[in-house]
């Protein structure tokens, strides 16, 4: 039986730390934010370690220059040791490019000097929301594992998880080009792949990115065009279990992967079964790491008789696993991921959507890094 989990409200002040090199600006955020915020500050990155090391810290103000690191720099090792602090670029030497680099590496929010004080203390306010959100599905992920028991337990689980979720008051939330009976899912189902990983996240975002480029050269109904988004946005919604995510290269080539490993497809299906999601969607999540030739799991299907959804999502994650740039491993160019793809078409891959899915990426070449980025949903200040 699933444990009852209820939002927890704060009980006290939330904790800001404003990291900025400069005095004016940091002490102009510290008498803004201070009637409403427990504040500390920081002159340098390594001032803000030390304090990060000290005490807890709910929310950061982050300068993308400091003098002894770059803010992009300190927002990754931030991400890394406390995921579940939020941060906000706040910088006068911003351009759209940094900050879309602050997003995907995990900022919440972007704020350019000089700043609006109402635009700020909304920002604020938005993000700690999203931070009681997103903490609330933390524990609910490690505390309870309903959302794998039975067809009833999961359908319990979800109801209880929606409704502690809603709770928890909602400013605005992603949109994407999904049917209306899904729609107000869509928040949460965000939502509850950051709270896993913000790796995740942004994974599943960017493949559903790739999959909508490749659906525009097919002729795919509206519904069936809905139903690939959906699905490729959710196709690893199995990996939120228990185990630690990893951004998993070798899932491509290997043909005997780790038992859990290979199991994902098979308990994302399951598990998103009680939402009354499109079947389309079901059959990506399950199926997205079937093989033209047969050497797919988890079924082992081959050819056509892979559902073409599931084919082009298999294309769009290979494609975004060979290609996202992420600490500590070396991404290919667009060039080297078509030419692996091609590579295997006919063997992994539906020979004839390989053909359109290198056309594709070859002509948005230029823009496409910036273009995945900017569809990811968290990417908006939504909060």
């Amino acid at each position: 039986m699933a444990m009852s989990f209820e939002p927890q409200r704060p009980t006290q002040k939330p904790t800001v730390l404003v990291i900025d090199d400069e005095a004016g600006p940091r002490d102009a955020l510290k008498v803004i934010l201070r009637p409403f915020f427990n504040i500390q500050s920081a002159e340098s990155a390594q001032a803000a370690i030390d304090v990060l090391n000290q005490q807890r810290i709910d929310l950061i103000t982050l300068d993308q220059k400091l003098p002894d690191r770059q803010g992009l720099d300190l927002l990754q090792e931030i991400k890394q040791h406390h995921a579940d602090i939020e941060v906000i670029i706040i910088t006068g030497y911003g351009s759209l490019r940094s900050a879309m680099e602050g997003i995907r590496h995990g900022a919440a929010g972007y704020l350019l000097k000089p700043f609006n004080v109402t635009e700020l203390i909304t920002l604020v306010n938005q993000t700690l929301e999203k931070k009681q959100r997103l903490d609330y599905l933390r524990r609910y992920l490690q505390g309870s594992n309903a959302l794998w028991g039975s067809e009833a337990e999961c359908a319990r689980a979800w109801q209880e998880l929606r409704a502690g979720y809603e709770a928890i008051g909602r400013s605005g939330g992603p949109t994407l080009p999904w049917g209306d009976d899904t729609a107000d899912l869509l928040p949460m189902l965000s939502d509850l792949l950051e709270a896993k990983d913000r790796q995740l996240l942004n994974h599943c975002s960017r493949v559903s990115f790739y999959a909508t480029l490749l659906a525009n050269r097919t002729n795919l109904t509206v519904d069936e065009q809905k139903s690939l988004a959906l699905g490729a946005f959710l196709h690893d919604i199995g990996k939120i279990g228990n185990e630690p995510y990893r951004f998993a290269d070798d899932e491509i080539v290997a043909r005997d992967c780790e038992n859990a490993q290979r199991a994902h497809p098979e308990i994302g299906a399951k598990m998103v079964g009680p939402l009354g999601l499109p079947a389309a969607a079901g059959q990506i999540i399950a199926c997205h790491h079937e093989r033209w030739d047969g050497s797919g799991y988890p079924h082992g299907l081959r050819g056509d008789g892979i559902p073409i959804l599931a084919r082009i999502v298999c294309l769009a994650q290979a494609f975004d696993h060979l290609t996202a740039e992420l600490p500590d491993r070396t991404a290919l160019s667009i060039d080297d991921a078509s030419k692996f793809l091609t590579e295997r078409s006919g063997t992994y891959f539906d020979p004839a959507l390989t053909i359109l899915f290198t056309q594709v990426v070859q002509e948005c070449k230029a823009s496409l890094p910036a273009m995945a980025i900017a569809t990811n949903p968290s990417s908006r200040s939504d909060a």
